[in-house]
């Protein structure tokens, strides 16, 4: 099952510089192990030490909100598309 991941810039390092990597999982949360398999290091700073998605990290699924889904246990399909978006305070 091929997914489509954008990758925000703070964490292009840990992926080479990719601004999109592909990866597999049924639902996000093993999504992002996966991802953690190829790109060490980038679990840690999506999820708490809970495993938890962490509060200023958004994710979309095809552009929709997962926290209008299931939350990390949003399921994924072959196909999808997932965005990583750290929120950014300022104003």
């Amino acid at each position: 099952m091929a997914i489509k991941v954008r990758i925000p810039t703070p964490l292009q390092k840990l992926t080479d510089k990719q601004v999109e990597v592909k990866c597999s999982g049924k639902t996000v949360i093993e999504l992002i192990d996966n991802l953690d398999k190829k790109y060490s290091g980038i679990k840690e700073r999506l999820c708490d030490e809970k495993g938890n998605i962490r509060r200023f990290i958004n994710v979309f699924i095809n552009e929709q909100d997962i926290r209008f889904m299931k939350g990390k246990n949003s399921k994924l399909k072959d196909g999808d598309s997932v965005s990583i978006i750290p929120a950014i305070a300022g104003g």
